[in-house]
């Protein structure tokens, strides 16, 4: 009888274990966040927060839905954020009111020179009483809000059209150039909008901060740290900790931002190409978009592979990163005197010694020789290594060496990642192959080898502007019709203001009020600060018109170096006082894209609950192709090894001279013919707009081969570039 009854115990004890989720309700490691996104705010008086806990509620198995619901969205779009286990995400997915159900994805982080390095000088025309009504906001880390570069002294209040608020947490202050402030974190860790890793105040005052004089990092790039538009207001909302960037947080940024009224969004944040309806940064600034704020967003750091930019929807614009005309270098003096050039941004002096130079294989350890050549792991012998410079095979052998007691180290420079330097936590620097190669025949060459690493300079660069290897390129892979990235700008090597509590390198014990990065995160500010530029100057401009203005006024790059050409660069190298004056522009609306959606596959159901209006697709829509969206790059993929031919549709709006006429002139390689009709537009008035086709034959050519092309029209004055980018893509076998 006892046995019996210890059964049934048991079985019952078993049953309920299998059945707690259903009889308590999921446990916190079934449930994910994810983001349930309901298009457009609807029509008419609503509670949201009301309507976003109900539909949570009818998903969710009994109990309160409180401590489930994440965030709401309910000032510029409709949708909420909750945690969610895969049954109710499915039950979600299926009400009809539900345009999408996506997890949460994080998403990463991705200038005394750079400025006069593109034309932006500090003598340049400016319009600073329009320019301190424009407002830039800025999705990034916070922002330190006692840097100087953001100092508030003669500014006048906040412009009246600013509806935000001050909400920076513990000991945080707003001022009359920092306007704004807001934070978000599921962590929960991070309860301000201060910057504890610098890249939000790096970003923020490359774009819009004030004249920062005598700006350096330990003495190096001295000058003026400044951003476009010094006279601007600066709105940040800090949607990425130490964990990253959350897609809850972003959209919420998104949110936020649009409502209180910024003039533009800088987000130097992305991952891989997602879907435009999976993609928090695509679904924001759609939003954005649609109430007249133009979106720059950072290409990535995956490069130089293709198809590896995130940024990808047409509705905002995708910045590359380039070099400038400034390199910095430290010399290495080996002990015959003779220089090697090292790569690094060192800030450190060996005071004019030389110290016993030695190669890591050389030195004894537990490892196989290989490993000591790299100085990987515990493979140094620190009596063998101490007071020495040691030459390594791998970055992480810095690491090494300086935990068994060298002095410094030389490290092979990765063979792809051009002349970009990196701060380093001591005296170290990277060398090419190359050179890495002369200082072991140097070594090899005497009984006592010497050498010293020597405190980085500036020099100049005569081949920048180059795409910097890191920087992210297209093809387009979630629609290939559409040129990505849209602009080059500078990005590498950039000094701008730091978070003074924020480490440099993870070694580093030192902290700085400036700082010099390198990344796409850097190049995507610089033309948001030329969008705030060109938007003082036309502030009644749409997005589209503005970015067009800057795409077609673009300095063409150098494509010997850059073999990847437009999906590399764009339509070519930010110039903006070229933009002021653009001549014609090409303007796409709200209902282009819509359209262009249909052509891809969007239902009028999903496009309804998208826009929040009842758009529906006409059957000319879903017939068309959308590389015949009025974008300022033509792009299309092509079949390898047959013939082809391509046609582009282009409307252009008089923003010139009123009386004005256009002829074109056509640049192409060898491989394709183009044909454009009509080859004259004339205009009799601002505004007034002209429609053109541009045809592309070819015989044919071999898979992967980039085409480059452009049709550019000419009045005398203005030059209108728009660049044509093809790409042969091997035909798919069934």
């Amino acid at each position: 009888m006892a046995t019996k009854g210890f059964v049934l115990f048991n079985c019952l004890l078993l049953f309920l274990l299998l059945n707690m989720s259903t009889l308590y309700g999921a446990t916190e490691e079934d449930r994910k966040v994810y983001i349930v996104y309901l298009g457009s705010l609807p029509q008419g008086e609503y509670s949201l927060s009301s309507l976003h806990q109900n539909m949570l509620q009818e998903v969710v198995d009994g109990g309160s839905v409180e401590n489930l619901m994440v965030r709401s969205y309910k000032r510029s779009f409709n949708g909420f954020a909750a945690k969610l286990t895969e049954n109710e995400m499915q039950k979600l997915a299926t009400k009809k009111e539900v345009v999408s159900v996506f997890p949460s994805r994080t998403l990463q982080l991705q200038t005394t020179n750079s400025w006069d390095f593109i034309g932006l000088k500090e003598s340049v025309k400016r319009n600073p009483s329009v320019e301190s009504d424009v407002i830039v906001g800025v999705l990034d880390s916070g922002i330190w809000p006692e840097s100087e570069s953001f100092s508030d002294e003669g500014f006048g209040p906040a412009p009246k059209k600013w509806k935000g608020v001050c909400k920076g947490g513990r000991n945080f202050t707003c001022n009359k150039k920092l306007i704004g402030a807001r934070f978000y974190s599921l962590n929960e860790l991070e309860e301000t909008a201060r910057d504890t890793n610098g890249h939000g105040t790096h970003t923020a005052s490359t774009a819009a901060g004030i004249d920062a004089k005598d700006a350096n990092f330990f003495g190096l790039g001295k000058g003026t740290a400044r951003g476009a538009v010094p006279s601007s207001r600066i709105a940040v909302y800090k949607v990425c900790s130490e964990f990253g960037c959350s897609g809850v947080d972003i959209l919420a940024g998104f949110d936020d931002a649009i409502a209180d009224g910024v003039d533009l969004l800088s987000l130097s944040l992305g991952g891989d190409p997602t879907d435009f309806s999976q993609d928090p940064v695509s679904i924001g600034s759609f939003h954005a978009m649609a109430k007249g704020i133009l979106t720059l967003n950072a290409a990535g750091n995956s490069g130089p592979d293709p198809g590896t930019t995130g940024s990808v929807a047409p509705w905002l614009m995708s910045v590359a990163a380039t070099t400038t005309d400034r390199l910095f270098v430290d010399r290495i003096v080996l002990g015959n005197e003779k220089d090697v050039m090292g790569f690094s941004i060192n800030g450190f002096s060996l005071n004019g010694e030389k110290f016993p130079l030695v190669v890591g294989n050389d030195v004894p350890g537990d490892c196989a020789q290989s490993d000591s050549l790299k100085c990987s792991g515990s493979c140094l012998n620190s009596s063998a290594v101490e007071g020495k410079i040691v030459l390594c095979e791998l970055s992480e052998g810095t690491i090494a060496a300086r935990q068994a007691g060298a002095v410094g180290s030389i490290i092979l420079k990765d063979t792809v990642s051009g002349p970009v330097s990196f701060v380093v936590s001591w005296p170290s620097s990277s060398v090419t192959s190359k050179d890495y190669h002369r200082i072991i025949s140097y070594i090899n060459s005497t009984k006592n080898p010497q050498a010293e690493i020597l405190k980085t300079e500036s020099i100049k660069d005569s081949d920048a502007p180059v795409v910097a290897f890191f920087s992210s390129r297209g093809p387009n892979t979630i629609l290939p019709e559409i040129l990505k990235p849209d602009i080059s700008a500078p990005g590498v090597n950039i000094l701008a203001a730091y978070s003074p509590i924020a480490s440099l390198t993870r070694e580093d014990k030192r902290h700085a009020k400036f700082n010099i990065i390198s990344g796409t995160s850097m190049a995507c500010p610089h033309v948001a600060g030329v969008v705030a530029y060109v938007k003082t100057f036309h502030p009644t401009w749409s997005p589209s018109a503005i970015k067009s203005a800057i795409m077609t006024t673009a300095r063409p790059m150098n494509d010997s170096i850059t073999s990847q050409a437009e999906f590399a660069y764009g339509s070519g190298f930010v110039d903006p006082t070229n933009a002021l004056n653009p001549g014609l522009v090409y303007e796409t609306f709200e209902e282009d894209y819509i359209r262009m959606l249909c052509s891809i596959g969007y239902s009028s159901e999903k496009l309804r609950r998208l826009t929040g209006n009842n758009n529906t697709c006409l059957e000319a829509s879903k017939k068309a192709s959308p590389k015949d969206l009025n974008y300022p790059s033509m792009t299309s993929e092509v079949s390898a090894g047959t013939p082809f031919t391509i046609n582009f549709h282009r409307t252009v709006t008089n923003v010139g001279l009123p009386n004005s006429t256009y002829e074109v002139h056509v640049f192409s390689n060898s491989g394709v013919r183009i044909n454009t009709v009509p080859k004259v537009l004339s205009f009799k008035s601002l505004n007034e707009k002209k429609s053109f086709d541009v045809t592309v034959t070819s015989n044919g050519v071999a898979a992967n081969t980039i085409l480059s092309a452009s049709v550019v029209w000419s009045d005398g004055k203005h030059r209108v570039r728009s660049p044509i980018a093809l790409i042969a893509k091997e035909a798919s076998r069934n």
